[in-house]
């Protein structure tokens, strides 16, 4: 094997730990981590072998070209990233598909893209065959590699700005974007993240949120294997599982969400599970409520940070495990190949020394997105002059640290007041009976709009006996009285994305069919 004569820069990479760390376990794959406890187990030289296998199934038994999609539908595996490597090394891009997401919102997805290939596992067979498009070829992921591997074709040259994976944002305000991430971008992104964590071979980093999610997918999975460490990973999160992986592999580092950091504290065995072997936790994805954090730190566990979204690659600022106590509640400070500035509503830039104002998060790095997909091949859309505007609103603290407050959409302009719903939020979050919460906006004639608490009950007692002026009587004299609700909705269950958070305008739509006069 020689590295050096793989033109993809992402493959090449692979090639090297495949030669430097042959030995060295890669993945480790739990199918069913309950009822298949005995995982597969690659280390660097087989999952080499099977990046060359896939390669050769992709050109000669699909026919896959430069610039050509090849789509994934199914749960965590460990062919996702075999078949994104491999499609790295064909020039193709890798596009993952979000599987919670009905067949017709599927279906635009797959017009939107036209994939050449669509793979899918056993669990999605029925959703694939529900895709039709002319050309569209379908296939299970066994195809990959249950023939032997056909007769390789030469590699075509592939430049290290070339795409490499599409990823559709969760268009929840409209129709999903696919953001175009080169293979340069991806690399970068990895650099950032072994920034970020400081990955070593000694690491074991337990990967157990969705592949198809930059988050899930770039925030460490793939940044931890191209470093050399060990990843293991499970089809999808369980807290049990992921408590079990504790004492079975002893990782020390995961990525979870805020709802996934609750299931795990709130889990019956967390208290006995033997924690020492973490590091740290990161996390993102949405505003994180104090007491969440606080959960582990008292087990010393620290729990980071990694902002960012589908277009930033997603790592752009971190707040690192040796600052997360510290800095608890904070965002962090962009990555060293980042730079951030926040502007105004005016589109000015706020000058830094303009301490604690609030301004829109734009990010420009090397690991942004070229642009968003379109089939007239208009790649630059979606940044403006490199700078991608976020919609997320933050502040910025002397030392250059930054606190997101929220997203400028959810801002809520009420008698000309602004609102931020996080700031209510945490403070509802920790109320007993509280499951969940979430706060939007609604249109007022007096005050233009106004905010409304919508709140899930938890199932023991502190939840049945909450009440709207309860919940009213707690936030008063912790909150202007221009922040308080007007009016508390409880609900069965929120609406959220893939990642956990919160739809805000699904939320709206469900509450204003049944809204009364505020």
């Amino acid at each position: 094997m020689n590295a050096g004569r793989e033109s993809s820069p992402i493959a090449r990479r692979l090639a090297q730990l495949a030669v430097e760390q042959a030995t060295h376990t890669a993945i480790t794959f739990r199918a069913d981590p309950v009822q298949e406890p005995t995982p597969q187990v690659c280390d660097f030289a087989k999952l080499w072998r099977r990046v060359e296998r896939v390669t050769a199934h992709l050109q000669a038994s699909f026919g896959i070209q430069p610039g050509d999609r090849v789509a994934w539908l199914g749960l965590n595996h460990e062919l996702q990233l075999v078949t994104l490597v491999a499609c790295a090394r064909l020039g193709a891009m890798f596009m993952p598909l979000n599987y919670r997401l009905a067949v017709p919102e599927l279906q635009r997805v797959v017009d939107d893209a036209q994939p050449a290939l669509l793979i899918h596992d056993p669990a999605h067979a029925t959703q694939a065959s529900a895709l039709v498009r002319e050309g569209l070829i379908l296939a299970g992921q066994d195809a990959l590699i249950a023939t032997s591997s056909p007769r390789g074709l030469p590699l075509p040259e592939v430049s290290a700005h070339a795409p490499v994976l599409l990823v559709y944002t969760s268009g929840t305000t409209g129709q999903a974007k696919g953001a175009v991430h080169t293979q340069a971008a991806v690399l970068s992104n990895a650099k950032a993240s072994d920034w970020a964590h400081g990955f070593g071979p000694e690491d074991i980093v337990l990967s157990v949120l969705p592949l198809f999610h930059v988050g899930g997918l770039c925030i460490q999975t793939l940044p931890a294997l191209l470093a050399g460490a060990q990843v293991v990973l499970h089809p999808r999160f369980d807290a049990a599982a992921w408590l079990q992986e504790l004492t079975t592999s002893r990782p020390t580092l995961s990525l979870l969400v805020p709802a996934t950091l609750r299931a795990v504290f709130e889990h019956p065995d967390w208290m006995a599970s033997d924690v020492s072997c973490l590091r740290g936790i990161m996390t993102g994805s949405s505003t994180l409520p104090l007491s969440y954090l606080e959960a582990f730190h008292r087990r010393g566990v620290p729990v980071g940070q990694v902002y960012g979204s589908t277009e930033t690659g997603p790592v752009s600022v971190v707040l690192a495990l040796d600052q997360a106590v510290a800095h608890a509640g904070a965002t962090g400070w962009p990555h060293p190949e980042a730079e951030i500035k926040l502007v105004d509503e005016q589109g000015q830039v706020i000058p830094p020394d303009q301490l604690e104002r609030t301004g829109e998060v734009c990010v420009r790095a090397t690991n942004l997105m070229r642009g968003y997909w379109s089939q007239q091949g208009e790649l630059g859309l979606g940044l403006t002059n490199a700078w991608f505007h976020t919609g997320d609103l933050g502040q910025r603290a002397a030392s250059g640290c930054l606190t997101i407050v929220g997203r400028s959409k959810d801002m809520i302009i009420s008698g000309g007041e602004n609102i931020y719903p996080a700031e209510i939020e945490n403070l509802l979050i920790d109320w007993p009976g509280v499951a969940e919460c979430t706060v939007v906006g609604l249109p007022d004639e007096r005050w233009g709009e106004v905010p409304v608490a919508v709140i899930v009950r938890d199932a023991h007692a502190a939840g049945a006996a909450l009440s709207e002026p309860g919940i009213l009587q707690h936030l008063q004299g912790r909150i202007a009285r221009f922040k308080l609700p007007r009016r508390v909705v409880f609900v069965q269950a929120l609406p959220k994305s893939a990642l956990g958070k919160v739809q805000k305008p699904r939320v709206v739509d469900m509450i204003s069919a049944t809204a009364h006069p505020i």
